[in-house]
């Protein structure tokens, strides 16, 4: 056995060892994983290969809900006959039909990548708000609109909107609720408006073929979404004694509108969207609703599509109706000064909840003497359904209510205007009108009349 040399006086060490302070292991640093990056793609020319009778191209793609890409496969041509390419054609050929799959776009990778990363629930709102507007299946209202976009702003953004949109499930639906409870809003308006929003936008998240990404089975009981209680519900109905008190109103405008409102049973928008021209029958008996002020503005669209009707009226309302109209021939029915249409919420809170203060009016639900619009709608269909023997599908059809089976599908009572006149004057109104009309003060009219414009 070979022998080393002795080591330099005082040194203990072996000629192959090395002093421990001397000896530094780095520690390993784990591979970190860079994820998927379209700029470190150089983009894809296909592999061309042989299927039986066909020559194809293979190619990588991203797809949504997995994090590798899936190898995906066309035809280019007949390996030969007709429609045979040579090499470069076939080499062509490959190169467009990966760009036409999409494969290498910038616009398909973010599509992809985010939602298998999980986009934030307030993007996928946002993209879902825009794509509702531009459907043409099922247009949506403004005013449905408007309503999906304050339940956003309101109270679903600010508690979920960070999350990512695949973690958006029951248990976070139920925290959800739990919240917008303890925050006083009423059952109705969490099961009605707030939650259906968040469902919606967790299925609008769908692949290229249309399914949804993140399949969601909502369970109720789980969330504990509360139950709406319609007896509980503030649906207040006038009375006949308070719609003759309403009749008696001293600003004339506004009493002619709750004058209509009672005896044809319409939407406050629907009676402020009344144009005289297009309207109403010459003999005034007969309104034609075709649209309604919302806003102040006028929109075409009514709420449901049994809402394009045709309401007759009592000749007594239909009297007094060209009595308001006087000398006009068009323009609004109930317009401002500067022939624009009024507001509607004018017309509750300046006039309605006064007059119904005046009368000491106390709404059964809330206690105050504040009431809605459709107070007058409740009060028409309670009186024509109870107190009349109108057939049931005239007053649904008056009312502009959907039909429930075939039956109401094949009635055609619309179409009988005789039949219709003739059962609107049988029928009445049921409140009395006052014999004499209210004299209000040249100057109280008009101070008033200012405020309102």
């Amino acid at each position: 056995m070979r022998e080393f040399p002795a080591l330099v006086a005082g040194s203990q060490l072996h000629p192959l060892q090395f002093p421990t302070s001397a000896i530094k292991v780095v520690s390993a640093t784990p591979v970190k994983r860079r994820g998927k990056c379209m700029s470190r793609r150089t983009g894809q020319n296909g592999h061309i290969e042989s299927s039986a009778k066909w020559w194809v191209v293979r190619w990588w793609m991203d797809v949504p809900g997995q994090e590798e890409r899936r190898h995906m496969r066309a035809k280019i041509c007949p390996i030969s006959g007709p429609g045979w390419l040579s090499k470069s054609e076939r080499e062509r050929r490959a190169r467009e039909i990966i760009a036409e799959s999409g494969a290498d776009t910038v616009e398909h990778f973010n599509q992809v990548v985010k939602q298998s990363r999980g986009v934030p629930f307030r993007e996928q709102a946002n993209w879902w708000l825009n794509h509702i507007q531009r459907r043409k299946r099922k247009p949506l209202a403004p005013a449905t609109l408007e309503l999906w976009k304050g339940c956003l702003d309101n109270w679903i953004n600010p508690n979920i909107g960070d999350l990512p949109l695949s973690e958006v499930n029951n248990s976070v639906l139920k925290t959800l609720v739990a919240k917008m409870s303890e925050g006083g809003l009423s059952p109705k308006t969490i099961s009605d408006n707030y939650v259906p929003v968040v469902k919606m936008v967790v299925a609008s998240a769908v692949d290229e073929q249309g399914e949804e990404i993140y399949p969601r089975k909502w369970n109720n009981e789980f969330i504990d979404l509360p139950v709406v209680e319609k007896d509980k519900q503030n649906t207040p109905s006038f009375s006949a004694e308070v719609m003759t008190g309403l009749a008696r109103w001293k600003k004339p405008r506004e009493r002619m509108i709750f004058v209509l409102c009672g005896a044809a049973g319409l939407r406050i928008g629907e009676v402020l969207g009344i144009e005289i021209d297009k309207h109403v029958a010459p003999d005034f008996l007969t309104l034609y609703i075709k649209q309604k002020v919302r806003h102040g503005k006028v929109e075409q669209r009514l709420k449901t599509a049994n809402g394009v009707r045709q309401v007759d009226l009592h000749p007594t309302i239909a009297g007094l109706l060209k009595q308001f109209a006087g000398d006009r021939k068009a323009g609004f029915l109930f317009c401002t000064r500067k022939g624009k249409p009024v507001s509607p919420t004018n017309i509750i809170r300046r006039h309605l909840h006064k007059a119904l203060k005046e009368l000491k009016y106390v709404n059964p639900f809330t206690g105050t003497h504040k009431a809605g619009n459709h107070a007058f709608r409740r009060f028409r269909n309670t009186y024509l359904r109870n107190y009349t023997e109108c057939p049931e599908g005239l007053y649904k059809y008056w009312m502009g209510h959907a039909g429930k089976d075939m039956s109401d599908l094949y009635d055609k009572i619309k179409e009988d205007v005789a039949f219709r006149r003739k059962w609107a004057e049988r029928c009445a109104f049921g409140f009395d009108l006052p014999s004499v009309v209210p004299n209000v003060p040249k100057t109280a009219e008009k101070a008033e009349a200012e405020e309102a414009a």
